[in-house]
């Protein structure tokens, strides 16, 4: 029995979405157009940030783990308008799993990472975790350009959540670690570990007043260094998901050091704290913290929040206070700028994937194309029994408070075993699919490996299909049209969830083949579009 349904804070959105563009039509946009910003920056999956700036320009990076390109790093010109500027790994080349032959590498690849600007080079870098006997790295990208081309150097150190930090004495150092903090010396390219790791906290710190996180004390990790008026600080989160902010001070790089709570806000969406970030010093000498928060299965968030400094301690917000802001005067940059976010709708036209788009793994290169039919991404099937081993899957973020994705999609080219199809991924994952099998295709809706609807015998050799997603519960609902304009819900809701932990979830569009990779065949993919909610 087909199971209809619309959610009804989604209706608006169930409608025939016009060609988007890029300049935050739709979007959840930060910028209020009157001199004032409100939180968070992105409502969508901008992890562990760390910002920095160099002359006019802010750069940010965040957490991919799994997703490829890895490391995304955007950039500002006023802390408030955010576009994606580069990635500083294209793939990740060290172990076979990353291409999922043999196994996966979820939640591998790139963590908490780190960037600073020196002598005329970007450094990002990051650590890789990993489980059982299995040892993580470090790795270390630079580059000329922001751009790019970027060089990754894997250290075989494990430095865990780095801090990069070049001194003015010309010493090189990342502070590092979870719970026992560490500082470790670099080589003056920042490319190699010439001492060992001297610890230099170790201590528990108390739930402040007022967290609902409970237990009696909670170590730190998410380090970044800074050097301000001859005190070292150490910034770093604790407490998790209902967390807040540390930081340590002290006059020499080894301490001992002192801390002090500078954030402890769970305000802006209950339970959850600002926690995690790095500051920067803008032009007219005010310091800014941009620090996430967790929003659930959207995604953790990042929020821009003042600096005010009381007794030579950072402590955020307006008056110090510590809390979060909801809606403050935008940073005073020198000028006024125009709103930008990063890019989502894209129409395959131009040749070159977008920015916005990350692979679930490593892509097979030669089973993707932007050329082979103008104006469409090819994706040729790849073997797989189910979609969380499907290589070529594109993906990009969902939003909040709630986003739309939509697809159009062609048929002509699939072959028996094909399953091709768009929806949500994460574990669980949802989607509307067409199959190919004895010569015809079939409708389907799954959710989490489970067929919930289908239709046998399906004509059409064209089809939408429709993907929304809401903060509010976490619910995404799916529906498709046979003549882009009525969209029919389809099969049931999606309970979004963090199976994956600390990756949120995301439109996918995919094309796989569960007989052998030689057979199949492949699906083009008209166009995406995304409609947001500000």
């Amino acid at each position: 029995m087909r199971i209809t349904f619309i959610l009804l804070l989604l209706a608006g959105f169930i409608q025939p979405i016009k060609a988007q563009t890029n300049n935050g039509d739709h979007l959840w946009t930060a910028d209020n157009g009157n001199g004032t910003y409100k939180n968070p920056l992105l409502w969508g999956d901008w992890p562990d940030p760390d910002v920095i700036r160099v002359g006019n320009e802010f750069y940010m990076v965040s957490t991919s783990m799994h997703y490829v390109p890895g490391c995304p790093i955007l950039k500002s010109k006023d802390l408030v308008n955010w576009e994606l500027a580069a990635y500083a790994v294209q793939r990740y080349d060290e172990d076979p799993r990353y291409n999922l032959e043999g196994g996966e590498m979820y939640l591998r690849g790139s963590w908490a990472a780190t960037i600073r600007y020196h002598n005329g080079l970007f450094y990002v870098g990051f650590c890789t975790p990993n489980w059982g006997k299995e040892k993580g790295h470090f790795s270390m990208c630079t580059a000329k350009d922001i751009t790019g081309p970027w060089k990754r150097t894997i250290f075989p150190e494990y430095l865990y959540d780095p801090g990069l930090f070049f001194d003015d004495n010309g010493k090189v150092y990342v502070v590092h670690g979870q719970g026992q903090l560490y500082v470790t010396e670099l080589s003056a390219n920042a490319l190699s570990v010439i001492s060992s790791p001297k610890l230099i906290w170790d201590k528990s710190i108390p739930v402040p007043a007022g967290s609902t996180a409970t237990g009696s004390g909670y170590g730190m990790e998410g380090s970044h260094v800074y050097k301000i008026n001859g005190y070292y600080y150490i910034t770093c989160p604790a407490g998790g998901t209902q967390g807040w902010q540390m930081c340590l001070r002290s006059k020499s790089i080894y301490g001992p050091y002192e801390s002090k709570v500078i954030a402890q806000d769970e305000s802006s969406y209950p339970g959850n704290g600002l926690h995690q970030g790095g500051m920067v010093q803008i032009q007219d000498g005010s310091w800014w913290f941009i620090i996430m928060q967790d929003r659930g299965a959207i995604g953790r968030v990042p929020n821009l929040v003042p600096v005010v400094w009381k007794d030579g301690w950072p402590m955020l917000g307006k008056d110090g206070n510590g809390k979060g802001v909801v809606v403050y005067t935008k940073p005073n940059v020198g000028r006024k700028y125009s709103v930008k976010v990063p890019a989502t709708t894209d129409e395959f036209s131009n040749g070159k994937l977008g920015l916005q788009w990350q692979w679930n793994h490593n892509p097979d290169n030669k089973k993707w194309s932007l050329k082979e039919r103008t104006g469409y991404m090819r994706l040729h099937a790849c073997y797989a029994k189910k979609l969380p081993f499907a290589r070529n899957t594109l993906t990009q973020r969902v939003q909040g408070p709630a986003s739309v994705g939509t697809v159009e999609m062609e048929l002509e080219g699939l072959k028996d075993g094909d399953i091709a199809g768009f929806g949500i991924f994460q574990s669980p994952y949802a989607f509307i699919a067409v199959r190919k099998e004895e010569n015809r295709n079939c409708l389907m809706m799954i959710n989490n490996g489970k067929v919930i609807d289908s239709i046998a015998d399906f004509k059409p050799q064209k089809i939408w299909i429709r993907a929304a997603a809401t903060h509010i519960k976490f619910l995404a609902s799916f529906s498709y049209s046979i003549d882009g304009e009525k969209f029919i819900p389809f099969g049931d809701q999606l309970k979004m969830a963090l199976g994956y932990a600390w990756t949120a979830n995301r439109f996918a569009m995919f094309c796989f083949n569960t007989h052998k990779e030689s057979l199949g065949g492949y699906a083009d993919f008209n166009w995406f579009r995304f409609k947001g909610e500000n």
